[in-house]
């Protein structure tokens, strides 16, 4: 952000501004044109277009506490081309902000956090990509994104490692993560600008992102969406994603590359949705998980043999549009791991070239495949409650065993209703005493019995 001496002059147009240019918060007293030798007045950067007015005082003045500059804002010392302005207000480039008699003057660059040798050399080796705007990173496997509770290594506290030259170069922000165990592409802003421009891209879903995956087993259906929702599962503090029919909606297209027989596949993976651990997810609701992801997969989710257990899920490209309009197109190289992985299952790494595009819709048949195979999943899990309905279920007059959710004697409808059977039940009522109730008697009033609740994913 840069100050005008000039403040409400226009006698000198100034050059268009550069969202990937990083501005520095210039400030010196309003002298004749303030009330007071300590009020200033600040230009608003083409770096701080379009944030809150609240996230402008803690990017330039982070010595002045919340409380402080919502008391000003609540008072109306602050002013924003001289109008009041509240705390949610978003300021625009060239615009004016006067700001009252405070102690010190805007701080610094923060203190650069010191990083060891080995640390260095890592973010050397990360490196992929570095322009004024944008840092690309290439991580590896079994480092996280962010920090935690009992996590030190990360790559947020690598980033002073790719600051700037000078006392107030902005440090670089993330702006999106990846799973501590998954490898590939990562985009690093550098400056705040770039910070917001990128995440309006991941926001609006118009950057692309292609994954590499090794699964176990092979879908029948060679392409596909997979639209599955996803929630947090109970008693797992958020560490643990489900299919959930209530959870956020998730989608994810893919495509088999090649197989290596019946044992194992490459899959081609493009999220639609960006959800926690969505693709791990989705790929172990259609029953072909992730090799190497035990959390999803469980036993099943390895390969016997000389496969690393290492989780085999890498993004592989992305695609997204740069702050001076052209696009920047990333591939991060596979990590030592997942490439032997690629050789001894015999895959040729050049059948794809991570190209984002339009996958054709599966068929109608192809749907109906897909549903048939997860029915059939479902029925072996729930074999124990299957084998309780059918002891529950009822003969008809002519001796026939009716299906779950039929009445046995054949008759439905109003004209049913309240009818007494000799010996047994009002229909829709309680059963008489020693009868077993119906186990269309459970079923809720207009749920279709063709279709169960459990069905799991649609693919489309």
């Amino acid at each position: 952000m840069n100050h005008d001496p000039n403040a409400g002059s226009k006698a000198d147009a100034d050059p268009a501004p550069d969202p990937a240019q990083p501005a520095q918060a210039v400030w010196q007293p309003a002298g004749h044109g303030g009330t007071s030798a300590d009020v200033r007045k600040f230009t608003v950067g083409s770096d701080d277009a379009g944030v809150r007015l609240d996230r402008w005082f803690k990017r330039h003045m982070p010595q002045v506490g919340f409380a402080t500059v919502s008391r000003w804002v609540r008072t109306g010392q602050v002013r924003v081309d001289g109008a009041r302005a509240k705390l949610d207000d978003r300021v625009n480039a060239g615009q004016q902000i006067r700001v009252p008699p405070v102690g010190d003057a805007p701080a610094g660059a923060r203190e650069r956090r010191q990083l060891s040798p080995a640390e260095l050399e890592q973010a050397d080796a990360m490196l992929l990509h570095r322009d004024r705007a944008a840092i690309v990173l290439n991580k590896p496997p079994g480092l996280a994104t962010q920090g935690g509770t009992g996590t030190h290594s990360h790559v947020d506290g690598m980033l002073d490692a790719y600051v700037g030259s000078g006392d107030k170069a902005p440090r670089p922000r993330l702006v999106h993560r990846l799973d501590k165990d998954t490898s590939g592409v990562l985009l690093i802003a550098a400056t705040p600008g770039s910070a917001a421009f990128f995440s309006r891209s991941f926001a609006g879903r118009s950057a692309r992102k292609i994954y590499w995956a090794l699964v176990v087993g092979v879908p029948k259906v060679p392409a596909g969406l997979i639209d599955l929702a996803i929630g947090k599962q109970p008693g797992t503090g958020g560490e643990k994603m489900m299919p959930d029919e209530k959870g956020q909606a998730a989608r994810t297209r893919y495509r088999v590359i090649e197989r290596a027989g019946n044992r194992a596949a490459w899959v081609e993976l493009e999220p639609l949705t960006g959800r926690t651990h969505q693709l791990r997810v989705h790929l172990a609701a259609i029953g072909h998980p992730i090799v190497g992801d035990g959390k999803y997969g469980g036993p099943d989710g390895f390969l016997t043999g000389s496969i690393s257990r290492k989780m085999h899920l890498h993004a592989r490209r992305l695609v997204i549009e740069h702050p001076d309009g052209t696009p920047l197109d990333i591939v991060a190289p596979l990590p030592e791991h997942f490439s032997a992985s690629m050789e001894q299952l015999g895959f040729d790494p050049g059948l794809s070239d991570a190209t984002p595009h339009d996958i054709p819709e599966p068929t109608r048949e192809d749907r109906k495949q897909f549903a048939r195979r997860h029915a059939k999943q479902v029925r072996k899990e729930r074999r124990g409650e299957r084998r309780g309905e059918r002891h529950g279920s009822r003969r008809g007059k002519d001796g026939t065993e009716a299906a779950p959710g039929k009445p046995a004697s054949g008759k439905s409808g109003p004209a049913a209703q309240g009818r007494q059977r000799p010996g047994g039940r009002p229909a829709g009522g309680k059963a008489a005493p020693g009868k077993r109730p119906s186990p269309s008697a459970s079923r809720k009033p207009g749920r279709d019995p063709g279709r169960r609740p459990d069905q799991g994913p649609r693919l489309r």
